[in-house]
């Protein structure tokens, strides 16, 4: 198959969407399929080769603000554009806080979902006639709803079915200001119909998002996010003194604050007093005050030295760094609609405590390699961890279990064989 897939880039931090776009570009061409990945807003940045280095950057972050901001933008020359898509301009603009803030996203998020008929129309136009200047794809590929207002056009023009991955957007339409959030969920319902496949990672989210968009459940393919498991081996003897990690985006979203909070518990109470804390991933400027914030909590207690940070890590040195590790907890505050580091963790051996909410239950119950606790409750996550510390043999039965799992049900090869198998039975689109 010939396929194409949209996937927005941060521009300057790992992100899931971007890893997992990348990776199933990868194994799809090693199955003898032509795929592409197209950036959209910012360069993607991977922990592995990145596929998408020679693509052009469609709906570039700058030139949709300013069309969103100025009318002039919306009619100037192609050069401009190009000038202003330049990557190392983008990624000067992708680590700036923020280049839009609350009414301005909100009506910006809307004015993306509207497509042909938004404000961004420009930019729907030269990714239309850039994909027409392309071998024909079979089927285009959206990395989230969020870019569900390009479906309509491509249909249109060029008669080919475009499919789309559901992804973590109820938060994001959720946190627009008002009135804008409601708009982009009713915007969003009715772009939803241009859909010829949905895809959610997992049972609870397909759930979730058939209910806000007014879809039926069983219109939703459930094809469970995978990884490369190439470098994954699990670790031996956990380590001695004990090390409890995080792996993922430094935000009090992602409960960063709920770990710091239950690893003074736990050095308080006493029956653990040599274990360490090893918090690593992705950081924004955004950021930064909140990890200050955590850091001032750990050295105010004095056990700052029991605790180490690793930013953005490269593959190589994540796979160490998970190895490195006890237990795995990312203690998010929110309902994940996946959480590729749980499968990255148990692929190296870890067994992983997670709330007891959205797919982590799934994924924990699923695969057997951890255990889950009450969620937003430092206190229960201190228990949980504690539980396992004092049970050696649970956690190489977790480990094994989980390690077990992931390598039959959670890789990439799978996935891609899954999402092939979903759209060749997807009938061609007419007109175009």
């Amino acid at each position: 198959m010939n396929l194409m897939f949209l996937t927005p880039g941060t521009g300057n931090y790992y992100c899931g969407v971007c890893m997992r776009d990348n990776a199933l570009v990868a194994a799809l061409r090693k199955e003898g399929h032509e795929a592409i990945m197209l950036p959209m807003y910012l360069p993607v940045v991977t922990d592995e080769s990145a596929v998408a280095d020679e693509m052009p950057i469609f709906f570039g972050g700058i030139n949709v603000y300013l069309q969103q901001k100025f009318a002039l933008f919306r009619h100037t020359p192609g050069w401009l554009d190009n000038m202003l898509n330049h990557r190392g301009l983008l990624r000067l603009a992708g680590g700036r806080s923020a280049m839009t803030q609350g009414a301005d996203l909100g009506a910006l998020s809307v004015s993306m979902l509207q497509g042909e008929s938004g404000k961004q129309a420009k930019e729907v136009t030269k990714l239309i006639g850039w994909l027409q200047r392309q071998n024909r794809p079979d089927v285009v590929l959206l990395s989230t709803a969020l870019q569900a207002g390009v479906a309509r056009s491509i249909k249109d023009a060029m008669g080919i079915p475009v499919v789309c991955f559901l992804q973590g957007e109820d938060g994001f339409l959720d946190a627009l200001a008002a009135p804008y959030a409601e708009r982009a969920w009713a915007t969003l319902r009715n772009r939803m119909q241009d859909m010829d496949a949905i895809i959610a990672p997992s049972a609870f989210f397909a759930g979730l998002m058939g209910q806000r968009l007014a879809i039926a459940p069983e219109s939703i393919q459930v094809i469970p996010n995978g990884i490369n498991l190439e470098g994954f081996e699990p670790r031996g003897n956990p380590p001695d003194p004990p090390v409890i990690g995080y792996l993922a985006r430094l935000m009090e979203a992602k409960g960063l604050g709920v770990l710091v909070d239950a690893f003074i518990l736990l050095k308080e109470r006493g029956r653990f007093p040599s274990c360490r804390l090893k918090i690593g991933g992705a950081t924004t400027t955004r950021d930064r005050a909140y990890v200050r914030l955590q850091c001032a909590k750990l050295a105010s207690e004095g056990i700052e030295s029991d605790v180490s940070w690793h930013l953005n890590l490269e593959r190589d040195q994540k796979i160490d760094f998970l190895r490195s590790l006890t237990l795995f907890s990312v203690p998010a505050t929110y309902d994940e609609a996946f959480g590729l580091y749980l499968i990255e963790a148990l692929a190296a051996g870890v067994p992983a405590v997670q709330p007891d909410r959205a797919a982590f239950s799934e994924l924990v119950r699923d695969t057997g390699g951890g255990t889950l606790y009450n969620p937003n409750n430092a206190a229960s996550l201190a228990d949980a961890w504690e539980a396992l510390l004092d049970d050696s043999q649970r956690i190489q039965e977790l480990s094994e279990r989980g390690c077990a799992a992931v390598g039959n049900r959670y890789t990439i090869a799978k996935m891609a064989r899954c999402l092939v198998a979903t759209l060749e039975g997807i009938r061609p689109c007419t007109g175009g």
